[in-house]
């Protein structure tokens, strides 16, 4: 049963990335960027956040209003190396996150200064009551900016959030109690952009796995000087038993 605090804890993996995986992560995205940077970076139309109703521009304004380097689909190479580690880091995992049983494709982003991803919620995509369910996102730095973007996650209590109870809850695979929060939470939604929320900023180390739930409002700070690069992914639950 997938429980609530799955989907709005946080948690961290130290060494998720030994330093020797970090630079052949580097070099093989490095390569991809300098040789194709605009096509990822200025040049993009469009982004792996979507917002229903408006178009791909339109999304890219609310999450990355500064732009940013985003390249789904890695190198079978990087893809490897990264499920390698969560495979290796799946004791850890379970201890607070059981739910989770697959690591979804990995996608690589790079910010330079100025720029930054908005607050938002993933949600227990594509559907919280259809399988497999995602419960939690997962990122790791391999180059640390100089200054700026850091991670920050974002606690809140209101009820325009948390506004419905997950129907015939066990039944559907959650714990009794469960609540959903709203669809939509981002800078889209004027309900969400003044809804009062808590801030919680960190700066992890190179090659620390951060982990946060899916109900859980996330965003970086903007980078200030130099160059931020990391790998970011879904962790979600298949159907018990399947």
């Amino acid at each position: 049963m997938i429980h609530i605090a799955e989907t709005v804890g946080v948690g961290s993996i130290e060494s998720f990335l030994d330093p020797a995986e970090r630079l052949r992560l580097a070099a093989l995205m490095h390569g991809i960027v300098a040789d194709d940077g605009a096509r990822f970076g200025d040049e993009r139309r469009t982004s792996i956040h979507e917002i229903p109703g408006h178009s791909h521009e339109q999304a890219m304004a609310v999450y990355e209003p500064a732009g940013r380097v985003e390249i789904p689909g890695i190198p079978d190479a990087a893809e490897k190396i990264l499920q390698a580690a969560f495979d290796r880091a799946r004791p850890a995992l379970d201890r607070v996150m059981p739910s989770i049983t697959v690591c979804r494709p990995w996608t690589y982003v790079e910010y330079g200064p100025g720029q930054h991803i908005t607050s938002h919620l993933d949600g227990i995509a594509p559907d919280p009551l259809a399988w497999p369910r995602q419960i939690a996102g997962i990122s790791v730095v391999i180059t640390q900016p100089d200054a700026g973007g850091d991670f920050y996650v974002e606690t809140a209590s209101d009820d325009r959030l948390w506004y419905r109870q997950a129907p015939d809850a066990a039944a559907n695979g959650y714990a009794e109690g469960m609540w959903l929060a709203h669809d939509g939470a981002d800078n889209s939604a004027a309900w969400f952009q003044q809804m009062p929320r808590t801030r919680w900023s960190v700066a992890p180390a190179p090659g620390t796995a951060l982990l946060y739930g899916s109900q859980l409002a996330h965003g970086t700070l903007p980078v200030t000087a130099g160059r931020c690069a990391k790998f970011i992914s879904w962790l979600a639950a298949d159907e018990p038993g399947s």
